[in-house]
């Protein structure tokens, strides 16, 4: 069965077609900047055009880069406020006219690697943390999902969210080298070591292809492993997550 994957982030927004028996992308990903207003409406426009480019008429899965409860976003996150209580479900449905599957893009994420990817198999408790705008976080014990373990968010010093001072966007902003991002972000992975304690910690997202240069400052116990689908995985893990 191929089901439409669509995977919104905080600089773009994903999409493309699954064969969800498999975890293949049988299109090629197709992807639209996301709107710089991140505001309800026109985020819901770009999820409508990238329906209409795949000429697609199911079901669609959708991963979201903040809190979702029961289709409700439940956390503005690094979006617009206005997203607070809509919700999303609904609303990209509205706007497409097609059933939609919508929870937290790390979730998505983490689907594909615990059914294809590097967590297939894994037994115990598995995190999987996405490297981004933002730190996202999805949570698998025994390879079922604990939904929205939103560790991004845990306040540090001056930030009310530590991801403000650790996830790929400080290292961009603050033109920060790999040493010295890597340290921040081995900090954020002491705190979900302390708070949780993880038996497998798996990174995904754009910056987790980088592994090689920062693995010498992560110092947890816990292994820390690479993801296998990298960008990939919020499409696919999106997908998948239709009927579940």
């Amino acid at each position: 069965m191929e089901v439409l994957g669509i995977d919104i982030g905080g600089s773009g927004t994903k999409g493309a077609l699954v064969n969800i028996e498999t975890g293949e992308m049988v299109t090629k990903r197709f992807r639209i900047p996301t709107p710089k207003s991140r505001k309800p409406e026109e985020m819901a426009e770009v999820v409508h055009q990238i329906v209409k480019e795949f000429n697609y008429s199911g079901p669609v899965g959708c991963g979201f880069p903040t809190v979702i409860k029961r289709g409700i976003c439940k956390s503005p996150g690094n979006l617009h406020k206005s997203w607070f209580n809509v919700n999303v479900t609904d609303l990209f449905s509205k706007t497409t006219g097609l059933p939609f599957t919508v929870i937290n893009d790390a979730d998505a994420a983490g689907y594909a690697e615990i059914q294809y990817g590097a967590g297939k198999g894994k037994e115990g408790f598995v995190v999987m943390i996405t490297i981004g705008t933002g730190l996202g976080s999805g949570a698998f014990f025994n390879g079922k999902l604990i939904p929205n373990f939103e560790l991004g968010q845990i306040p540090y010093k001056k930030y009310d969210k530590i991801e403000l001072w650790a996830a790929a966007s400080a290292k961009e902003r603050e033109n920060l080298s790999y040493k010295k991002w890597g340290k921040r972000f081995n900090k954020f992975l002491k705190y979900v070591d302390l708070i949780i304690s993880p038996d497998l910690i798996v990174l995904g997202g754009g910056t987790s292809s980088d592994l090689k240069k920062f693995a010498d400052y992560i110092t947890i116990e816990t292994p820390v492993i690479p993801a296998e689908m990298l960008n990939h995985a919020g499409i696919i893990g999106a997908a998948t997550a239709v009927g579940r």
